[in-house]
């Protein structure tokens, strides 16, 4: 048996795509012992947390217990904590117990948090989808306006079924889709005698296109998608002012609406403002060197959600906040890790660039696959959509009855599934106060 305090201490802070990458690299070599701290101690799988939402899968279907997956692992400790300040000088965090774990390697993957650029009413009214927790909250939401809704037939004619995602992003897209479809295919199989035909989803982005990464085909073929599946665009305009029954956009109209998702955007952690004054950039994340560590802290790294990751060329734009940046940026960060114990030097990173996607309905995605971004549009991205989510899930962990799960249970009968899902939870979200005065010009 290895002696532990022989072997390199190496604090990873997040229990995401890239701290989990990192840690079960690290695992594998009896020189390093890892301590993972992760506040919810579940890996969560943040790309498909809209399926969640929309009752297309089930919270355990997208959350992995740490402790679990290493179970089998005994150089690496699982700790549930919520890590409250970084140190890079010593290279340790404080805990919200006061606790101190200091480490001779500290590698922050904290993740990121909504960025609601100081929207009047976003923080405190809006649903963000960053957490299984979020997720859980917009499915209840729905449920409970469409229970309430059932009761109460007249609130229909009051806008309550009116649903608004803001972002046209990829979260923004997923998300409108995936709640249209619900709303006009599942919901009618759980309430029998209630009209969709009031159902409102209504995607707002400032930008005058969807997917604005994507190719302008991308963006004709999401559209028209979009559109097919009754999703509204409010293309050009922002939200100036969520409230608890409307929100406000920058044309001085108002959407009476009691379900806001906030896909507009992310940034760090709170602890990237947390760190000894570590330099932070673009979305507050932490800016690294190409080896993926932090200026003047050769032993500190920052990575996934939580780093602005830039390739190793001059001007280039810091990479996106995509799952497959965060598992590649946790494995090469855990093998200069090694690189460090075998002398051998540590190498810059190289991302291997899978391209990008996103799905806009069940059978219908985009995608802009590989580094020369050949394009493809319908089933066939819809496939290359499946077979990329389910190698992240995979390298995350995930066992086979997971995925397994997922791909009968979803696309085999998915209504049904999406049908079991909505009748078996149960609303905790809070009360919807109906007869709230509305303010502003309703269209």
């Amino acid at each position: 048996m290895t002696d532990s305090s022989a072997q390199t201490h190496v604090v990873v802070v997040g229990g995401g795509l890239a701290g989990v990458a990192c840690a079960r690299l690290l695992a594998d070599d009896e020189r390093a012992r890892v301590t993972l701290l992760d506040r919810n101690g579940n890996h969560e799988f943040q790309p498909l947390l809209y399926q969640v939402a929309t009752a297309e899968l089930s919270g355990k279907d997208m959350s992995f217990e740490l402790s679990r997956l290493f179970a089998h692992e005994p150089s690496v400790t699982v700790r549930t904590a919520e890590v409250t300040s970084a140190d890079a000088d010593t290279t340790s965090v404080t805990l919200a117990d006061g606790d101190t774990i200091s480490g001779d390697v500290l590698v922050l993957a904290a993740g990121a948090q909504p960025n609601f650029f100081r929207t009047p009413g976003a923080a405190e009214h809006s649903f963000p989808l960053y957490s299984l927790s979020d997720a859980i909250r917009v499915r209840d939401r729905v449920l409970e306006i469409f229970a309430e809704v059932a009761a109460h037939p007249e609130l229909a004619d009051e806008g309550a079924l009116t649903f608004v995602v803001v972002g046209a992003g990829p979260t923004g897209v997923e998300t409108a889709g995936a709640l249209a479809e619900l709303t006009h295919n599942v919901m009618p199989h759980v309430y029998d005698d209630l009209s969709v035909a009031r159902v409102r989803v209504i995607l707002v982005d400032l930008g005058h296109t969807v997917l604005p990464a994507f190719s302008d085909g991308a963006h004709e073929y999401a559209t028209k998608q979009l559109r097919k599946r009754g999703v509204e665009l409010r293309l050009g305009f922002s939200v100036t002012e969520v409230a608890p029954d409307h929100v406000k956009l920058s044309d001085g109209t108002s959407l009476p609406t009691h379900l806001v998702v906030w896909g507009g955007g992310e940034m760090a952690a709170p602890l990237a403002n947390q760190t000894g004054g570590l330099t932070t950039g673009h979305g507050g994340r932490v800016d690294v060197l190409p080896d993926l560590t932090v200026a003047g802290h050769p032993n500190v790294y920052a990575l996934g959600d939580f780093a602005n990751i830039a390739p190793n060329a001059p001007g280039a734009e810091p990479l996106p906040q995509l799952g497959s940046v965060a598992q590649q940026s946790g494995d090469w960060a855990a093998r200069n890790i090694l690189s460090d114990l075998d002398g051998t030097g540590r190498l810059d990173f190289e991302y291997h660039d899978k391209g990008i996607m996103a799905m806009i309905g069940r059978k219908a995605a985009v995608a802009e696959i590989g580094e020369h971004r050949r394009e493809m549009h319908g089933r066939v991205a819809f496939a290359a959509w499946l077979g990329v989510h389910a190698q992240l899930l995979a390298n995350a962990g995930a066992q086979a009855r997971a995925f397994t799960s997922w791909a009968e249970e979803f696309y085999v009968r998915p209504h049904h599934r999406s049908a079991e899902l909505l009748r078996s939870s149960t609303s905790d979200s809070l009360h919807i106060d109906w007869d709230e005065p509305r303010s502003g010009e309703q269209v």
